[in-house]
């Protein structure tokens, strides 16, 4: 199994080199770079196409919240993980509109650290609970979303109350018994009718709506 590839964007070094130092003890991680500033990352990234993008809010030259339309644009595979001292519902939802996959607070423990990358490496969507309950009420209208000209079927909304569990669409395949190209299409139908840009999203919304349960 190849390494998930990480590029680590902090601006203040002794907590890029504190990062780095803990990945390299990670036998299925490896950084492919480093970057003090948005700018010097969104650089990086169009050389090395990270899997995954461990980016820092506040830096100077260009935030990160400016950062991220800039790195999916060169390197539209890679996941972002937002890394923050500050859990302010404003930034962290503009971050998950912007295309960011994952949210962790700087005082998360090692542990923490690892489960996300790996989740949002896997594509998996990766907040911290304290950051959710800080960031469902920033989303616009929720209760006009579940009445769409075209409602989820009854499959979607299992998948959507799974999609909420933190579970990828091969463990809702097989929690579903089917396909994982199937989950595939019913999340891209999901987030069609609920006009919401990812998974992240599409968790926070469920979560909101009451629809999320807890995982077994």
């Amino acid at each position: 199994m190849k390494p998930i590839r990480i590029l680590v964007v902090d601006d203040e070094s002794v907590v890029r080199d504190g990062v780095v130092a803990i990945l390299s003890f990670q036998t299925d991680m490896k950084v492919v770079g480093e970057a003090e500033d948005g700018i010097k990352a969104v650089e990086i990234a169009k050389q090395t196409k990270p899997d995954v993008v461990l980016l820092d809010m506040h830096m100077p030259k260009q935030n990160g919240l400016e950062s991220i339309p800039k790195l999916k644009e060169v390197s539209p595979k890679s996941r972002i993980l937002v890394l923050t001292s500050f859990a302010e519902s404003d930034r962290v939802y503009q971050s998950i509109k912007a295309g960011a996959l994952g949210f962790l607070l700087k005082d998360a423990t090692r542990v923490q650290l690892m489960q996300a990358i790996r989740d949002v490496a896997n594509g998996q969507a990766s907040i911290q609970p304290a950051i959710a309950m800080k960031v469902i009420n920033e989303i616009d209208h929720p209760a006009e979303l579940m009445y769409t000209a075209d409602p989820l079927t009854p499959r979607e909304l299992e998948t959507l109350k799974l999609i909420a569990r933190g579970l990828s669409n091969q463990e809702i395949a097989t929690t579903l018994v089917v396909h994982e190209r199937t989950v595939a299409k019913y999340v891209s139908s999901i987030l069609e009718k609920l006009h919401l840009a990812n998974r992240t999203q599409a968790a926070l919304y469920a979560i909101r709506e009451g629809l999320a349960e807890p995982k077994k």
